[in-house]
């Protein structure tokens, strides 16, 4: 059996090293045979002369690509499925928030059959207000979109190469790795474990960017927003035409009266509000149908070791021998 470890890096100079050694340590007394696949992400500091090292000095068990600037971490989740040639393929951090300690457990776990086991974190240590505010998201949005997202279950996986095929197969340009997991299904079991600390460095997930990723979460697998739209305006109207009769019946019975002003710009505002909000939505399902169509790879990778990724459907050459990884522009 041959296990990849995928392994997303953005500037983790500071803790790539300790990773790399502990991992190792985990993997060595293993009966299996392995590779590391590393990604980096358009890092900004000394990760990639870390991992030009780290390949250098582990030939055989150590790959490494670098984008061309930094593309995310679901397009360098992708990459390295698609680099990953094991049997088996753990997705983790490099920040050492995801233990090696349990990819034995994890491997214990594959060998009964499973194609799909999550390591889900706990909430333990986080901040209540936290705890509170991920727990009613994944309550609301499960109640929204047509795949199940369980609390605390990230990438922090593993997966079988009949799970990573299916995961590279599809084509969508704005992916949702959590509910892709979902989506594709296939024998999945989980088990919890204790959030760790982050060994060095900061953490890249702002509250802006949780926020924009709650809401890929939220639109990246239905249309019931849309829908929602819909059955809001219909209420809307109807309540104009109730209230249009209310006026009339009013007028008529003790004759005309100047509205409120107040009633009145409320009313206004609070309709213009949630007109831009409708329109911001679909805007928001327009612009990814305009990404989609344009067709342009996930990411460009600027250097390697060698190790490209093996299932783009299309390499296509580009000026100063960049390499455009992705699927075929029209």
């Amino acid at each position: 059996m041959k296990l990849s470890i995928v392994v997303p890096c953005y500037n983790e100079e500071a803790v790539i090293g300790r990773f790399d050694e502990q991992l190792r340590a985990v993997l060595d007394p293993l009966a299996v045979e392995y590779e590391l696949c590393y990604v980096d992400d358009g890092s900004h500091d000394g990760t990639l002369p870390r991992l030009r090292a780290l390949a250098h000095q582990h030939r055989g068990t150590t790959r490494y690509l670098s984008f061309s600037r930094n593309f995310g971490k679901e397009p360098a989740m992708l990459a390295g499925l698609r680099t990953a040639t094991g049997d088996a393929v753990i997705i983790m951090d490099a920040d050492l928030q995801h233990p090696p300690e349990l990819i034995e457990k994890m491997l214990d776990l594959y060998q009964l059959g499973h194609d799909q086991v999550i390591a889900r974190r706990s909430r333990d240590g986080d901040r209540r207000l936290r705890t509170v505010l991920s727990r009613l998201y994944y309550r609301a949005v499960n109640t929204w979109i047509d795949v199940e997202l369980v609390d605390g279950a990230g990438d922090f996986r593993l997966l079988s190469r009949k799970a990573v095929d299916a995961l590279v197969s599809l084509p969508e340009y704005n992916r949702f790795s959590k509910g892709l997991f979902s989506w594709i299904g296939f024998d999945t079991v989980s088990f919890d474990y204790r959030n760790a600390a982050r060994e060095a460095g900061e953490t890249k997930w702002r509250f802006g960017s949780l926020v924009n990723y709650g809401i890929d979460g939220m639109i990246s697998f239905n249309c019931r927003p849309l829908r929602a739209a819909i059955y809001t305006g219909l209420s809307l109207a109807s309540l104009a035409t109730l209230y249009a009769l209310w006026v009339i019946g009013v007028a008529v019975v003790g004759g005309v009266t100047a509205p409120g002003y107040v009633t009145l710009v409320a009313i206004i505002v609070g309709l213009g509000g949630l007109q831009m909000v409708m329109l911001g939505l679909i805007g928001e399902y327009i612009g990814r149908i305009y990404y989609e169509t344009k067709r342009r790879p996930h990411f460009l990778v600027k250097e390697s070791d060698g190790a490209t990724p093996a299932a783009a459907p299309v390499r296509a050459p580009t000026p100063s021998g960049t390499a455009a990884v992705g699927p075929r522009s029209p």
